[in-house]
């Protein structure tokens, strides 16, 4: 039965992170945690290994969505690369914080964190893109109206910020696209769409980084990697699919509806543990 939980988890992850972009982490690592406080299967999983096991699993993840989004050409590569020279630092130290972190805390901080992170998606429209000041990069996507979008972002700017995403990827498990994907909307003014792509595309390189690293100091449950990869393979492919098919505001209220739950339900657990 319990193998029947990972295989459903992971195609639920891949399915869910690939279509608003999060990476699949965010539903990984507070399952992996709340499973362990229902049954002695899952009663070894430390946050440690959850976010060890969750990295290991979006590479499959980051890697079937962006294959994915590459046939839709909906990846700006370009801005890809650029958050990543911060965001793989940052995950590396963010790896080197979650190692003496315990579960209770652990449980709180990544709730609170996903209710800010909504609370922010709630206010977009009153938050206006950071202006694009001398040498920055600028950049147009033709959207689904056949409209061009302009946006852009300052190089410096971008990796400061790709760097505090990556670590908080490395402490959480969670990809990075949960916090990514809105500070492209709200920041920097990218489409919904070819935010989300580009943050699976950041997600792959991210998670490459962060797992060796937690493969290192031995925080992967290879058997339930194993159980999730394949789901999340597929899910990734299902998600990228319906995310054509939405409309942007659509994508955003799933998103925040997604990360309350989902957030309020760590807590709760979180504070149960203390």
């Amino acid at each position: 039965m319990e193998w029947v939980v990972l295989a459903v988890t992971g195609l639920l992850a891949g399915t869910l992170g690939s279509l608003m972009g999060l990476g699949g982490g965010i539903i990984i690592v507070p399952a992996l945690m709340i499973f362990s406080g229902f049954s002695a299967f899952f009663a070894d999983i430390s946050p440690q290994t959850a976010v060890g096991t969750s990295l290991l699993i979006m590479i499959f993840t980051g890697l079937s969505s962006t294959l994915a989004y590459m046939k839709q050409k909906t990846v700006d590569y370009l801005a890809g690369a650029i958050f990543i020279i911060g965001g793989g630092p940052g995950a590396l130290f963010g790896v080197w914080l979650n190692k003496d972190i315990e579960a209770a805390p652990f449980l709180i901080f990544l709730g609170l964190f996903m209710v800010f992170v909504s609370f922010i998606l709630l206010i977009r429209h009153k938050l206006k893109p950071l202006k694009i000041r001398g040498k920055g990069i600028r950049r147009t996507y033709i959207d689904a109206k056949e409209q061009e979008v302009e946006y852009g972002f300052q190089p410096v700017i971008a990796i400061v910020i790709a760097f505090a995403v990556g670590m908080l990827s490395g402490l959480f498990g969670i990809g990075g696209g949960s916090l990514m994907v809105p500070v492209m909307i709200l920041l920097f003014g990218f489409p919904p769409h070819l935010a989300v792509a580009t943050s699976m595309f950041m997600v792959l390189l991210s998670a490459l980084i962060s797992s060796v690293s937690h493969i290192a100091l031995g925080n992967v449950e290879w058997l339930f990697a194993l159980a999730l990869i394949p789901g999340a393979w597929i899910g990734a492919k299902i998600g990228a699919a319906i995310n054509r098919r939405l409309k942007s505001d659509t994508l955003v209220i799933l998103l925040r509806i997604f990360l309350i739950i989902i957030g309020i339900r760590l807590m709760w657990q979180g504070f149960s543990g203390l």
